[in-house]
């Protein structure tokens, strides 16, 4: 009789299976300390292998000590190393961060005894180079963490408490990357020091973006900006820009500064409308040719300039008529945004248009009329078939001061709308830090509003304008007649952009 070899067979399965199962639970357990919480393999926690105790990370750089402390001289014991800083590029990096915090140190911005935060590390090289040099009391930090040199945070929201450091290092070109600007730059200056320093590496190499690099953080002053190289291909080049925050007394007297009516245009922008497109010298006798072209050949400020380092992006149509008109036909369409996301206000008297607005995300329709006061107007829709082409059978609308007496003598219909001071809301709605652009057709009005604006400084405020004049021009459907909807010729709106430039606003002849 042939022995029975199934239950040795079967309990030999069972082994197998039992083994197999154990080593994917290790792997799985392995991945998850690794991968998932984005450490190595020593940090004791279900882990069957380590670094040896005696490894050499970065030779001539430094030792990590039990306590996290970069030593010059070996410990008698060393904690265990992520593997990470074995490689060549940490070790590059660290060298990088060394040589750029020793000139600090030699500048006196940045001392062993300061408390310091580097801001959006991803792997700490910079903490391991300041603990390395002896600023023992540094640390990082990451959206992700990086044990035992970064935290787990993000700049724009830090787990620190106010005035906590001495000192704050923004490198790699992380303050651009930032998606909110505003927020990013106010927790990094509430968690510094009073007269703390803060050191920021850019890409940026125009005066416009630097400039508004320096508006971001407002609560401190320029000490020095430099040129040096950068660390790799993806940042060749850097920027250097050391600030320091104002003292108690020295913060009180900038906001103290501020004037509430009256602005100047700062020279670098002055130096923009040198690159700006000519204006039309002569009156075109065809407008509604000439003035399209010449858009064609606008020279937009967002193609001049980096707009990186600006916490708000806002866009104010100013006779915006419907949705589809001159916000989705032309801005969203033609402006070049540099991929930031923009607040859009749509100022629209003619109620006709304001059922386009209902459903649109991103755009805030204000029902009313720009004025230079808060009263009520006419609102007149006049139809001039040698201006633009009509939309749902309605001409283009112009409003004036309601009469006490006689009503009105325009053969057009006419509504009695709110006007309201136009000046005086967009002070209340944006800041020179913001960057604002506006369009502006509001047929004929642009000669009570351009003053306004300067009047109230609230022109400081626009970085960029199109501005359509309106005057008595040629009629497209009339030859040798003007349009005797306006009384303004061609010569005033020449004088007004001209004197607009001059002033230093950058504006664009509008159609």
């Amino acid at each position: 009789m042939e022995p029975n070899l199934g239950k040795p067979s079967f309990l030999r399965n069972i082994l197998v299976r039992l083994f197999l199962f154990c080593v994917f639970v290790i792997a799985l357990r392995f991945a998850y300390v690794v991968t998932i919480r984005g450490e190595s393999c020593d940090v004791g926690d279900f882990c069957f292998f380590a670094l040896p105790d005696n490894i050499d990370v970065v030779s001539g750089v430094g030792e990590v000590t039990k306590s996290g402390v970069i030593s010059s001289s070996p410990p008698s014991k060393q904690k265990k190393i992520p593997d990470l800083w074995a490689t060549g590029g940490f070790q590059k990096s660290v060298q990088f961060y060394s040589s750029i915090f020793q000139d600090l140190m030699s500048e006196a911005f940045l001392s062993p005894n300061m408390k310091t935060l580097c801001v959006d590390t991803a792997t700490g090289a910079d903490v391991f180079a300041l603990r390395e040099l002896g600023v023992e009391d540094s640390i990082g930090i990451s959206k992700k963490g990086f044990k035992p040199l970064v935290v787990p945070g993000q700049g724009l929201k830090q787990p620190f408490s106010d005035s906590t450091f001495d000192f704050v290092f923004c490198g790699g070109g992380v303050v651009e990357k930032s998606r909110k600007l505003g927020n990013f730059a106010a927790e990094i200056q509430r968690t510094m020091k009073p007269e703390g320093f803060l050191v920021v590496h850019t890409g940026t190499n125009d005066t416009y973006s630097f400039e508004s690099l320096l508006g971001l953080f407002n609560s401190c002053k320029l000490i020095r900006s430099r040129d040096i190289d950068g660390l790799n291909s993806k940042m060749p080049f850097i920027r250097e820009v050391v600030l320091q925050k104002f003292g108690g007394e020295e913060s009180v007297e900038e906001k103290s500064g501020d004037s509430a009516k009256k602005c100047s245009v700062p020279s670098y922008k002055k130096d923009l409308i040198k690159k700006a497109e000519p204006l039309i010298g002569e009156e075109p006798k065809k407008p509604w040719i000439t003035l399209k072209r010449n858009a064609q050949k606008i020279k937009y400020l967002a193609s001049l300039v980096d707009i990186s380092f600006k916490p708000r992006y806002v866009y104010v149509d100013v006779g915006s008529r419907s949705y589809g008109s001159s916000i989705v036909s032309w801005f969203k369409k033609q402006y070049p945004k540099q991929n930031k996301t923009f607040e859009i206000y749509a100022i629209e008297a003619d109620k006709t248009f304001h059922g386009d607005y209902k459903l649109k995300k991103g755009v805030t329709l204000l029902p009313y009329a720009a004025w230079v006061r808060n009263e009520s107007l006419f609102f007149e829709i006049n139809e001039d078939p040698g201006h633009k082409e009509v939309e749902k059978g309605r001409g283009m609308g112009r409003i004036q001061p309601v009469q006490t007496s006689g009503g009105s003598t325009s053969s057009g219909n006419v509504d009695q709308i709110q006007g309201f001071d136009f000046a005086d809301w967009l002070k209340h709605s944006v800041t020179e830090r913001d960057y604002v652009v506006m369009k502006m057709d509001v047929e004929g009005t642009e000669f009570e509003l351009i003053p306004r604006l300067f009047e109230t400084g609230a022109i400081c405020l626009i970085d960029e304008l199109f501005l359509e004049c309106h005057y008595n021009r040629w009629q497209k459907c009339c030859p040798g007649e003007r349009s005797a909807k306006y009384e303004k010729t061609y010569g005033q709106c020449l004088d007004l952009f001209t004197s607009l430039r001059k002033s230093g606003v950058l504006v664009h002849q509008w159609w």
